[in-house]
């Protein structure tokens, strides 16, 4: 006779005591899910090295820039001082894309990314307003709906920023 205490190999249930083996439960789908989440945090952490070797770059352009208009006298040129308002603002905008990709590798509450999104919006905004120029218009009308256009993004934005400061105030004096 057969020894009943002898486990069928086709059995597939955990024996008493013992713990069930988590790759083992996992589905077609998870194995899935799992290889696309760890794909997607890759792609992100690429993303933000990318943002920041961009800085870093455009912080050594930035400083070769202003180097070379001081002898020359350049730098008293308020267009080239502009420029280099222009490009500092640049790299403040790849700092806050930069945030906001850490934000999200490090899976922060959305308040935070959403802060960070619309810190971006205001400062891209205040550098097309910097760097406004009417003579790149082919008309007056062209350059005030332009100006306009600006203005009403930066209320929504600067309204969108009251809203989320004035949100956050009250949920955490709950």
């Amino acid at each position: 006779m057969a020894d009943s205490s002898a486990a069928d190999p086709s059995d597939d249930s955990p024996e008493p005591g013992s713990t069930p083996d988590p790759a083992a439960a996992k589905t077609r789908g998870d194995r899935v899910s799992d290889v696309t989440n760890w794909f997607i945090h890759g792609v992100e952490l690429a993303a933000a090295a990318l943002f920041a070797l961009l800085f870093g770059i455009g912080v050594i352009d930035l400083a070769i820039q202003i180097a070379e208009s001081v002898p020359t006298g350049a730098i008293t040129d308020p267009n080239t001082v502009i420029g280099f308002i222009e490009t500092g603002l640049l790299l403040l905008i790849i700092v806050e894309v930069y945030e906001t990709v850490v934000a999200y590798i490090e899976q922060s509450d959305t308040r935070r990314i959403v802060r960070l999104v619309i810190y971006t919006g205001v400062i891209a905004m205040v550098r097309k307003v910097i760097i406004f120029r009417t003579t790149e218009y082919s008309t007056t009308q062209d350059a005030l709906f332009a100006a306009v256009s600006y203005t009403i993004i930066i209320g929504g934005l600067v309204a969108l920023l009251f809203v989320e400061r004035s949100v956050g105030n009250s949920i955490l004096s709950e």
